[in-house]
């Protein structure tokens, strides 16, 4: 098991990527702190593995300090340490700039990004005195390109460029940052538009090379190998976890190969 050993706390546990993450992790040997905003939900996802004091279900807003400053205070005080965090707890609210108004900008910024400066000040501090740990953060491939939802986009870049600056001051204290931008990934999030276009998932895969849209285990099993010790030597990186969607214009390219087809047949 390659987490054994370990404590891992993951906010936005209580479903989708979260849950993934909790269920994945703790297969892994990780003792786990499953936060969510719905204290229900969290003990959803560990109700399965809370045996033995190995899992922990927290309730907490993690864009509020006190909040955090709570939660941190809980989860230590059961496990002891926190090995490996991962700051995956988002929303996405609004989206063109003109028609968002600042109470839902300020939404964006504080639960995506404000939350990953909240529970990584908490819980560094314990892990530079012990001289080891990990921060994975879940970003998105929309803080990487123009791809609509402003305010939930520029947070989720504002999330690797602080991802790098962690990695690049706490390396040699011993403490790893990494980052996964994930594609589209099926998830509850997505249930409301479901319903009411049940075909939307068919629709997104043409623009994915790898011909699907993502399940939780794509991202979680990433997430996996960052903190494990198999990327001992990785700190400060982004990790595109997204079928190919990121390498390239994979629509307009098949376009134009066909059109390329076409072309020399009739030549």
């Amino acid at each position: 098991m390659r987490l054994e050993g370990k404590t891992t706390l993951v906010t936005g546990g209580g479903s989708g990527i979260g849950r993934s993450i909790c269920e994945l992790f703790a297969r892994e040997g990780s003792r786990v702190v499953c936060v969510d905003l719905r204290e229900e939900r969290a003990r959803e996802t560990v109700e399965g593995f809370v045996d033995n004091g190995h899992a922990l279900a927290l309730s907490a807003d993690v864009s509020q300090a006190e909040s955090v400053r709570a939660m941190t205070e809980q989860a230590l005080d059961a496990m002891g340490t926190v090995d490996i965090l991962v700051n995956n707890a988002a929303i996405a609210v609004g989206d063109d700039i003109l028609s968002i108004d600042e109470d839902v900008w300020n939404l964006n910024l504080n639960v995506v990004l404000g939350s990953v400066y909240l529970c990584s000040r908490a819980l560094l501090p314990q892990m530079l005195e012990r001289g080891s740990g990990v921060v994975v953060n879940i970003s998105s491939v929309n803080g990487l390109t123009g791809l609509g939802e402003e305010g939930y986009s520029a947070a989720k870049a504002g999330v690797l460029n602080l991802t790098r600056n962690m990695a690049i001051k706490y390396a040699q204290r011993g403490v790893r940052v990494n980052a996964i931008c994930p594609g589209t990934v099926r998830t509850p999030i997505w249930n409301d538009i479901v319903r009411e276009d049940p075909q939307v998932f068919e629709r997104l895969e043409k623009w994915y090379p790898l011909g699907r849209v993502g399940e939780p285990e794509d991202i979680s099993r990433a997430a996996l190998f960052l903190a494990s010790d198999d990327a001992s030597w990785i700190t400060g990186e982004v990790l595109n976890v997204d079928g190919g969607l990121m390498s390239g214009l994979f629509a307009m390219s098949q376009d134009l190969n066909l059109e390329l087809f076409n072309k020399e047949r009739k030549d």
